[in-house]
């Protein structure tokens, strides 16, 4: 067995030799690095870490099981239960990465000399990708700019962060599309969190009523379709404001109120409950929405 070992890594050596020996002197001696690489390779070790690598992913898999059915059961501590998933998966991901290096690899000082060459070949021309991704995952989960469970709006998308990896997020938007994206993509570009970490959010609603309706009572109206809704959150209040408004050559009254939606993931229901509530209420007190005059079209 011995013999066949020393025969795998001369084969290998050779064959990164021939391989990267055209590209040029660099390129030879960064094959020199990779073949010497090879004689540091604990074979035993490798089969051995393939079998933690398929139990670490069988962990992964119960643990995500597990905090989907505590999440379900304990709506309330649904973010937490979410922030713990998300933590947990980062030791794991990490614990089994080192576990498996050192397994696999003989690392006395030559071995890390050698191992550097290689990384630095490595990372240069086919990991840079894919390194940087993961750098920015770790940063992702100690900066938090969004936590899993927030709903996040995103290069033009809009939906729940399910999943922070050490390479990628995923998000599931409103029309239940998986989006992946990558972890140095996020902390390059702008994302907003509508609810960071909290189970509650905010959701803004505007209405709009002609200038010689009244006021007083269409804000009365929309506040209590507001607070009457079964999606309301209570424990926060409904801010509103009113301003008159210029559309292009008509003028209207602007109502905007930004109630709290008990659950994220029920803001569109508690978005279009509370439309269909102003809706019959202006029509069953006579409330007009803004009239377009003769001539006049909608500004797109």
């Amino acid at each position: 067995m011995k013999t066949d070992h020393t025969t795998v890594r001369r084969v290998l050596h050779l064959a990164l030799l021939s391989v990267l020996m055209s590209a040029g002197p660099a390129r030879a001696q960064d094959a020199a690095d990779l073949g010497r690489l090879a004689e540091f390779v604990q074979w035993g070790g490798v089969a051995f870490s393939v079998v933690i690598l398929a139990v670490a992913v069988v962990i992964l898999r119960t643990v995500e099981r597990i905090s989907t059915r505590l999440g379900n059961r304990f709506v309330n501590r649904r973010p937490t239960i979410q922030k713990i998933e998300s933590a947990g998966r980062f030791i794991i991901y990490i614990a089994t990465i080192i576990l498996a290096v050192r397994l696999s690899f003989r690392l006395d000082a030559t071995a890390l000399t050698v191992v550097g060459g290689g990384l630095a070949f490595a990372v240069g021309f086919a990991m840079r990708d894919l390194v940087a991704a993961v750098i920015a995952g770790i940063t992702i989960m100690f900066d938090r700019p969004f936590q899993v469970g927030d709903r996040v709006e995103y290069a033009g998308q809009y939906g729940d962060i399910v999943k922070i990896g050490l390479r990628s997020i995923r998000m599931n938007t409103l029309d239940h599309n998986v989006i992946t994206i990558p972890n140095n993509k996020v902390l390059t570009d702008v994302a907003s969190s509508a609810n960071y970490g909290a189970l509650e959010m905010q959701v803004p609603m505007d209405f709009y009523i002609a200038t010689d309706q009244d006021v007083d009572l269409a804000t009365t109206l929309v506040q209590e379709a507001c607070l009457t809704s079964p999606y309301v959150y209570l424990g926060r209040p409904s801010p509103f404001f009113i301003k008159q408004a210029i559309q292009g050559n008509f003028v209207l009254i602007h109502i905007k109120v930004r109630p709290y939606v008990f659950d994220s993931k029920f803001e569109k229901s508690f978005e279009s409950d509370v439309h269909l509530r102003v809706i019959r209420a202006f029509r069953d007190h006579h409330i007009s929405a803004p009239t377009i005059p003769t001539g006049q079209v909608v500004p797109a």
